[in-house]
């Protein structure tokens, strides 16, 4: 298990490694933290991305933690220091990005992803409710009609929905997550995209 940071010209990439799906263990919360302060201090970097390698992107909570005292850093501080970051941060999703995973989208200022990536916030079908900003940020970007279905039904949501309803600002026919992160983050900073920072959008009326 690895997150690890490298820059690619002047974006530098965050990469989660821990198989099979990436999960949010304490140890990858702990290492998104630490990339992300390699970041910001790298000076070089102008605009940063988040991805996952293997087969998907962040496919959620690290179950083997469910029953246990929580572990410092709690995943809603985690997403709040990533939606402050200082630089440009684009997240770059494939496979799917779901509960913990979609939150930590969110809470970056950029969401691209490949066209086959579903999203979702399942948490209701364990019993539970997204616990980490999810109710707070997903309906300022898709407004709570929306925010309540996939909530409260849980389900899966193809990229082409949520580019459509506004989680998503692109989707890239890229080969690969980074190909698209790094692009989009040019992109990002050539001005040809605009940025969003989810918490400080205004909350949608009911």
């Amino acid at each position: 298990m690895s997150v690890h940071y490298q820059r690619h010209g002047e974006v530098g990439v965050i990469s989660i490694a821990n198989p099979p799906v990436n999960a949010l263990s304490q140890a990858v919360r702990r290492g998104l933290l630490d990339a992300l302060q390699e970041g910001i201090a790298d000076q070089q970097a102008q605009a940063l991305v988040v991805m996952a390698e293997g087969r998907t992107f962040i496919a959620g909570a690290d179950i083997r933690e469910f029953g246990k005292p929580p572990q410092a850093p709690l995943l809603p501080d985690v997403i709040s220091q990533l939606e402050a970051c200082p630089k440009p941060l684009v997240a770059s999703l494939h496979g799917t990005a779901l509960g913990g995973g979609l939150e930590v989208a969110l809470g970056c200022h950029y969401r691209v992803a490949l066209a086959s990536t579903r999203v979702g916030l399942p948490e209701v079908k364990l019993g539970l409710l997204p616990g980490a900003g999810g109710t707070q940020r997903l309906p300022r970007l898709t407004g709570v009609a929306n925010a309540l279905d996939i909530i409260t039904s849980g389900r899966f949501v193809e990229a082409t929905e949520a580019h459509a309803i506004g989680i998503l600002d692109a989707i890239s026919d890229a080969a690969t997550p980074l190909e698209a992160g790094l692009a989009a983050a040019r992109a990002v900073l050539a001005g040809e995209q605009t940025t969003r920072i989810t918490g400080q959008l205004p909350a949608p009326d009911a």
